[in-house]
């Protein structure tokens, strides 16, 4: 640790963020959580149960992960708020720490580059127009 560091801190993106760490089986189970409750529409709930995720994850492409998939949640939380200006800052944070995910994504059987693509299709239409929220696109194994 250099000066000033401090164990339960991570710098992520240039900035000091929380480390709270957690096994890498809990952290699994969060994320099979909180993709259940994106996927059945409790964006706020999802929002909720990855923070601890990425929080507790060392891994700075793995907190990019939590972090991006917490903003796609937050996004939608902020479209059923009628916020348009707080789905598209949350959908750009998305974007760019999924982009930035790559072997974290894989890992967890989650297709980031359909995601990212399906988020920037999203950014593409006007603010005001309702869709869908963002499907959570999978890997799909050999032969599966």
């Amino acid at each position: 640790m250099g000066p000033g560091a401090r164990p339960d801190r991570i710098v992520q993106r240039g900035r000091a963020k929380a480390y709270r760490p957690l096994p890498a089986e809990r952290r699994r189970a969060i994320l099979a959580d909180g993709l259940a409750a994106y996927e059945r529409g409790d964006f706020f709930l999802a929002h909720e149960l990855l923070e601890p995720a990425w929080m507790g994850a060392s891994d700075l492409a793995e907190r990019d992960l939590y972090q991006g998939l917490i903003k796609l949640a937050a996004a939608f939380v902020h479209d059923v708020r009628g916020n348009p200006v707080g789905v598209r800052k949350n959908l750009v944070g998305a974007r760019d720490r999924l982009a930035d995910a790559g072997k974290a994504g894989r890992a967890a059987g989650l297709d980031l580059e359909r995601i990212v693509e399906a988020i920037a299709s999203r950014l593409a239409l006007p603010p005001d127009q309702a869709v869908a929220p963002v499907p959570i696109a999978r890997i799909t194994p050999p032969g599966g």
